[in-house]
């Protein structure tokens, strides 16, 4: 199973076509992408229109759901600010802290664009889905 960010799935459904966006398909069609429910939050808050939105409710409600965020996860979340700030890395977002967090513990790929992951990836062992050399 792999994870998805929302950056990837917002250039999924807006049809890019990419390396990111060819696995995300390709794991759609195998089986292995989930969805966490902040993600598939930020998904749905993306659609203006109410047909795609129904039409993309039903189809992400079919995959693999996790909840990523809960009271265990407060403190790693936490943790894993603060090693990173200690860096000097600010990580924008506390929903990219969540997301990483979530996958680092549970050995989780993450199929992401978004910069933000990459400190996560470099100091904190988080699997990106596509190795970057």
């Amino acid at each position: 199973m792999i994870l998805v960010d929302t950056s990837v799935w917002i250039d999924y459904f807006n049809g890019k076509e990419d390396t990111h966006t060819e696995i995300l398909d390709s794991s759609i069609v195998d089986g292995t992408v989930a969805i966490g429910d902040i993600i598939f939050l930020e998904i749905l808050q993306g659609f203006r229109n109410d047909t795609d939105y129904q039409k993309v409710r039903s189809r992400l409600a079919t995959l693999d759901q996790y909840e990523l965020f809960g009271n265990d996860m407060i403190y790693r979340c936490a943790e894993n600010y603060r090693t990173l700030r200690k860096k000097g890395i600010t990580i924008r977002a506390t929903t990219d802290v969540i997301i990483a967090t979530y996958c680092i513990k549970h050995k989780l790929p993450l199929l992401f664009i978004d910069r933000d992951f990459i400190p996560f990836v470099n100091h904190l062992g988080l699997i990106s889905v596509i190795v970057e050399t």
